[in-house]
């Protein structure tokens, strides 16, 4: 399943009546999953749409309301799993606006929550993500929400973005960090000698660098993939693309014929290599898509004007800015390659209009290597040290903006 992030969100106000209630998409599904450390709310619409949460007592809930022209749902199915959610109600609660009602077992707050835009057979969808919170601060949460609600009654305000988790403090400044775990599905990508694939690699690093990066409180994150799921390398591109992210970082761990190579390294594109290696790497990468059964789609001729040609060289100069940003950080961390910032060809990196990176985690053709990105402790240390280069990027981006201003 894919993931990203089009924060839209209203929290305890009414909405603008922006196009007609006709227009609206419908809600066609929606499912629950929970244990006592977190819980998800995925519902599937007809189309992208704005959303609001509040959070009520008398019983404990959270309300996530969508504009919606109907339900169609006849009954959903029970919460799988048990924990923060005991139950959950959807329902048309008036014209334009469909109510889905999340029962929990013991307080919990809104970790964070976005619009999925429909990507091939996938309907679009809303996601919200639920960890625990205590009595005092949910109790917090539902007076906030209450006394907005009654500020904002008979007014038609615009979307107030939704901070997950907080009070008062607007997400809309918060940067999307766009997290691709490289291959899925019928794609294993490469394998160690131990049967150890590639996909399931990069999906942990994804996981729990999405993780760290939420918690800081600084970003939106979204992964291309949450699970074991193919997706074309021209599809991840679109995804970045398409929900205008800030940041896009793919994540890989190869093999290599040398054994003795291993070591992470950085790479922004370049239609020349850095070396034979790297060619070879990016040549395999792209290849994949051909191997799973899919041709990657040739990239439509474009006029190169000058906009388009600044746009390209600010992407590069940008994703070379966070690919610096990363190794600093990488670097007292993990082993790293020599010149471990690098340039290659990879067709995943392709977005004109987002800076993008792509993260060889190590190789899985080295003893070394394997053994260190089975570990959760040499796992944790890498992904902080990744968190701490994308805050580092965002930082010299501002310290830019504000330079040049």
């Amino acid at each position: 399943m894919t993931a990203l992030l089009v924060l839209v969100s209203t929290h305890g106000a009414a909405w603008a009546q922006e196009i007609l209630i006709e227009d609206y998409p419908d809600v066609i599904d929606a499912r629950v999953s929970a244990t006592p450390e977190r819980a998800r709310l995925i519902i599937d619409l007809t189309g992208a749409t704005e959303f609001a949460i509040v959070s009520l007592d008398a019983p404990q809930r959270i309300a996530v309301d969508v504009k919606a022209f109907d339900v169609k749902i006849l009954a959903p199915a029970d919460v799988a799993g048990r924990g923060l959610v005991s139950s959950f109600t959807v329902e048309l609660s008036e014209k334009g606006r469909a109510r889905t009602t999340l029962t929990l077992s013991s307080p919990a707050q809104v970790q964070q929550a976005y619009v999925l835009k429909a990507v091939a057979d996938q309907p679009a969808r809303l996601v919200v993500d639920l960890i625990p919170d205590t009595p005092e601060h949910f109790a917090q949460k539902v007076a906030a929400d209450l006394s907005a609600s009654i500020a904002n009654r008979g007014q038609a305000p615009g979307a107030m973005p939704t901070d997950p988790g907080a009070l008062g403090n607007s997400a809309i400044s918060r940067p999307l960090v766009v997290i691709d775990p490289g291959h899925g599905g019928i794609d294993n990508g490469a394998s160690a000698p131990n049967g150890v694939h590639e996909k399931n690699i990069t999906l942990a690093f994804a996981v729990e660098l999405q993780k760290v990066l939420i918690a800081t409180g600084r970003f939106d994150v979204a992964l291309t993939r949450e699970d074991d799921t193919y997706l074309t390398l021209d599809q991840r591109v679109d995804l970045a693309r398409q929900n205008k992210a800030d940041l896009f970082i793919s994540l890989h761990a190869d093999t290599f014929q040398q054994p003795e190579i291993r070591g992470a390294s950085v790479y922004t594109r370049d239609e020349n290599a850095t070396d034979v290696l790297d060619k070879v790497l990016a040549d395999g990468e792209n290849r994949y898509d051909m191997v799973a059964g899919f041709a990657v789609p040739r990239a439509t001729p474009q006029v190169m004007d000058i906009l388009v040609d600044l746009m390209r060289r600010e992407m590069r100069k940008n994703s070379f800015q966070a690919a610096e940003s990363i190794v600093r950080q990488l670097e007292p961390s993990v082993p790293l390659r020599k010149f471990p910032v690098r340039q290659a060809d990879f067709f995943v990196l392709q977005a004109p209009d987002v800076p993008s990176v792509l993260v060889e985690l190590g190789f899985l053709s080295n003893a070394s290597d394997i053994a260190n990105l089975q570990k959760s402790e040499w796992r944790d240390r890498t992904v902080n040290a990744l968190a701490r280069g994308i805050a580092d990027y965002f930082d010299s981006i501002q310290k830019d903006v504000v330079a040049s201003q």
